[in-house]
């Protein structure tokens, strides 16, 4: 039988803290805001804020199909994301990842770390009047950083365009909670013979703290006030090399539930077509809002104010 870890007594009260203090109302958030406008960092998507953050972990498990020279089977990934702001538009991004591939016949399950992705990003536009903003940055998948059995050997570079936009000027007070938020990137090898990938995020959220606060409040109580649910759509197409360029991804519904310091999250992972896998996963994220845990020190830009 699995055992629980036991906290020592401090970090029962820090974690209780944090818990805490992920209910109590606030008005004074740096992370996410344009306008009245909170958006919350999403899951299978990246958002178009630069801040401070850390992601800690996200779980995500799924099916996918039989491959040329592998059977079908299953993907679990357990993943850290780290985000620091170098000014207050520009910063920079990390992450990495642990793998494990179990497999329905007698093959032996193959687990590693993934390559180690950096990112960089500067937010560009930002127009509090109309809920709006848009960035734009790369991400570079460090070749050869990770595991031989799970990771490629070359590297791989994404240009990525950012944008997100609410809809709290609309006159409808049942539409005003919505919000969008996307990117659009494309995926270029350092191996001749992959191909350019072009990749695809949007994210469809239904702010209820928004209507409470911004529209209308019609009396939710906790938890429900601090809601947010949200629809995630991740796809990728092969635009070179290859004769099979279908559009592969899934489609993510689910909830996320952002608090004063952090927020947690959790999503089915549907396959949007055969081709993408079979069956539904699930991927859940614990996230922290750095730059309201630390707004002093770590939790702020190294340069400037």
């Amino acid at each position: 039988m699995r055992t629980l870890p036991k906290f020592p007594p401090r970090s029962t009260a820090l974690l209780t803290a944090l818990l805490l203090g992920g209910v109590a109302p606030s008005a004074v958030w740096a992370h996410g805001f344009v306008g009245q406008r909170f958006f919350p960092a999403t899951i299978a998507t990246d958002d178009p804020f630069v801040a401070d953050e850390l992601s800690l972990p996200t779980f995500t498990t799924s099916r996918f199909n039989a491959g040329d020279d592998s059977p079908a089977g299953r993907e679990t990934s357990l993943s850290v994301d780290f985000s620091k702001r170098i000014t207050q538009n520009f910063g920079l991004e990390f992450g990495s990842a642990r793998e494990r591939f179990t497999y329905g016949n007698a093959q032996p399950a193959i687990s590693g770390r993934d390559n180690l992705d950096v990112g960089a990003k500067y937010l560009f536009y930002k127009n509090e009047a109309s809920e709006s903003l848009m960035s734009a940055g790369v991400v570079w998948e460090v070749g050869g950083t990770g595991s031989k059995s799970v990771a490629d050997s070359f590297s791989t570079y994404t240009p990525t365009f950012y944008f997100g936009k609410g809809f709290g000027n609309l006159k409808s007070d049942f539409l005003r909670p919505l919000a969008v938020t996307g990117t659009v990137g494309v995926a270029m090898p350092g191996r001749a013979s992959e191909p350019h990938t072009l990749k695809v995020g949007l994210a469809f959220e239904y702010s209820l703290p928004y209507l409470q606060s911004a529209v209308k409040d019609i009396g939710l109580g906790a938890p429900f006030n601090r809601m947010v649910p949200v629809v995630e759509i991740a796809a990728a197409k092969p635009i070179d090399r290859v004769d099979d360029r279908r559009w592969t991804g899934t489609v993510n519904p689910g909830v996320l539930w952002p608090g004063r310091f952090v927020q947690l999250g959790i999503e089915a992972v549907v396959p949007i077509n055969r081709a993408s896998g079979h069956g539904v996963g699930v991927q859940a994220q614990l996230h922290f809002f750095l730059d309201d845990l630390f707004p002093r020190t770590i939790g702020k830009p190294l340069l400037g104010s």
